[in-house]
């Protein structure tokens, strides 16, 4: 009697003297596929220069020794909610650096420069997939336009900050960044974990979406820990990446169902920490759930939090602020021209508005060395 292998062995055997037809099952629902150009290749078309070396290296050492409570100052993730327009990230740029220069004994400032943004259900994803925002999704073009403005930015000795959202285009951008978010919605994701795991720079974790934060904790957990997962090379070829985890990992409370910027929410976040085995410290997103959706609240969450600092708590590392020149939100209507320095996605203060802001938060640093003497 032929045995069930054996068949199939002698089935395949046949049929492999012929040219099978695979389109019967797969690849049914693409429409097309395009080349993408490699990491190697754009890097080498946009090279890291040593001084852009050196500032990303010197921000992450810096992250890193607040993380592990070499450096009492106070990290500071500050920009638009997305990139939509080169020009108009360069002048939010030209802005900023004087200002994370007056404040660089208290605060350390990072530009965050966001060009993947996760859609609850449809809608611009971001300036990688979409850098002309009319649905062309250039992507090729995205990722050199990304990469170009990273390096115009950073050659301004001013630190970025991004959030990692698609699992392939890190390996075009991520030598040139200095800190990184795991959104709400991707906190629980395994593939994000582990690529936290083998990333060059400190990751925040962000609670889930309901609010919850022992998912963000357990997140930093398995970030910690090595891993083997599958992965696209700098040359483009697929591989199996090994990890040896990151340790500058950390929470961000950016608010659930309801807001959880609170001392009380400080002190229930950080217990769950304790009880993973983790450094009680979290960063607070301002905006977001934290703020209700509304732009202006981040000013007031921001005193608070600020109130908190100077107060002596220790345990806040760091804030997030979405602040672009202008404040408020716009729509992308085809043919119909955009506001200048205006979001195209969630609403932001202006950087006029964010300016006080950002020294309300280096005087609460400096209380808060007074006030732990």
């Amino acid at each position: 009697m032929t045995s069930a292998h054996e068949h199939h062995t002698k089935t395949a055997n046949a049929e492999s003297l012929h040219t099978l037809d695979h389109t019967r099952t797969d690849g049914l629902r693409v429409s097309s596929v395009r080349p993408l150009i490699s990491p190697a290749l754009l890097q080498e078309k946009w090279p890291a220069s040593e001084a852009v070396q050196s500032v990303v290296e010197r921000s992450r050492n810096a992250i890193s020794d607040v993380l592990h409570g070499r450096d009492d100052r106070l990290v500071v993730v500050v920009g638009p909610c997305s990139i939509h327009d080169h020009a108009e990230a360069i002048a939010y740029a030209n802005l900023l650096r004087p200002e994370m220069e007056r404040h660089a004994r208290d605060l350390i400032v990072v530009m965050r420069v966001y060009f993947e943004k996760p859609r609850t259900t449809v809608g611009w994803k971001g300036y990688i997939n979409d850098p002309r925002l009319d649905g062309s999704f250039a992507i090729n073009e995205g990722v050199e336009r990304a990469r170009e403005l990273l390096l115009d930015i950073i050659g301004r000795e001013l630190p970025v900050a991004v959030e990692y959202l698609d699992l392939i285009s890190p390996q075009f951008i991520s030598d040139l960044v200095s800190w990184g978010a795991i959104g709400a919605r991707t906190t629980e994701s395994q593939s994000h974990r582990q690529l936290a795991s083998g990333l060059s720079c400190p990751v925040g974790f962000k609670n889930g979406t309901d609010g919850g934060v022992k998912v963000a904790a357990d997140a930093i957990v398995a970030a910690q820990a090595p891993h083997a997962f599958l992965g696209l090379t700098k040359m483009g070829q697929s591989a199996i990446f090994e990890t040896r985890g990151n340790h500058d990992t950390h929470i961000i409370l950016r608010g659930g169902k309801v807001p959880n910027y609170s001392r009380a929410d400080v002190d229930a976040a950080c217990a769950e920490l304790k009880k993973s085995g983790l450094t009680e410290q979290v960063m607070i997103d301002f905006s977001h759930a934290n703020s209700s959706k509304q732009h202006l609240k981040q000013i007031e969450v921001g005193a608070d939090v600020a109130g908190q600092i100077a107060a002596g708590d220790a345990r806040i590392m760091g804030v997030m602020i979405e602040s672009h020149l202008n404040e408020g939100r716009q729509d992308i209507v085809p043919g119909q021209k955009l506001k200048p320095g205006v979001s195209v996605t969630d609403a932001c203060i202006s950087f006029a508005q964010t300016v006080p802001l950002l020294t309300q938060l280096a005087q609460a640093v400096q209380a808060r060395r007074k006030a732990r003497g």
